[in-house]
């Protein structure tokens, strides 16, 4: 303990260093709470090493929590949104588009369907765009857009 106490400065440092390695050999950098604890340990690190925090266990500690959570409070929605990428909304840009079908059931915003097509049952909803949102069974449609597991449709011809 000793060694620790005598060293903090290289152990905060080699501390924040460990945490981003297993955050990006083990995780991917998809987790993100050892990201966020590696920069709270290379801050605390780094404060210690200019003198501006104490060189105390407990001051290092408490620098620690409060740098892991500004590093969080202010890098979770930047890095969330880079992580998801684009949301999965409406797809309009899918090889499915344009695909044709009759409805089996009526369907409105309220009430969903469903198509089975290349092995997947499909939800089938009116497109958002739409002015009426009911479709009649036995109404051809064309997918519009898709979602995971959605299937946006219009009227054949425009109907609705």
């Amino acid at each position: 303990m000793e060694m620790f106490l005598a060293n903090q400065t290289a152990v905060w440092l080699a501390l924040g260093f460990v945490l981003l390695a297993i955050e990006l050999v083990a995780f991917g950098m998809g987790s993100g709470v050892l990201l966020f604890g590696s920069i709270g340990a290379l801050i605390t690190g780094a404060l210690l090493w200019f003198g501006l925090v104490p060189d105390l266990f407990i001051a290092a500690v408490a620098c620690f929590a409060v740098s892991t959570a500004l590093a969080t409070a202010l890098l979770w929605k930047p890095l969330k949104s880079l992580q998801s990428g684009t949301e999965l909304g409406n797809d309009r840009s899918s090889d499915l588009i344009g695909h044709r079908f009759f409805v089996t059931d009526d369907i409105n915003r309220t009430v969903h369907s469903q198509q089975k097509y290349s092995g997947i049952t499909w939800r089938v909803e009116p497109g958002h765009e739409l002015k009426s949102a009911d479709i009649s069974a036995g109404t051809e449609v064309e997918v519009v857009a898709v979602k995971v597991g959605v299937f946006y449709v219009a009227p054949v011809g425009g109907g609705s």
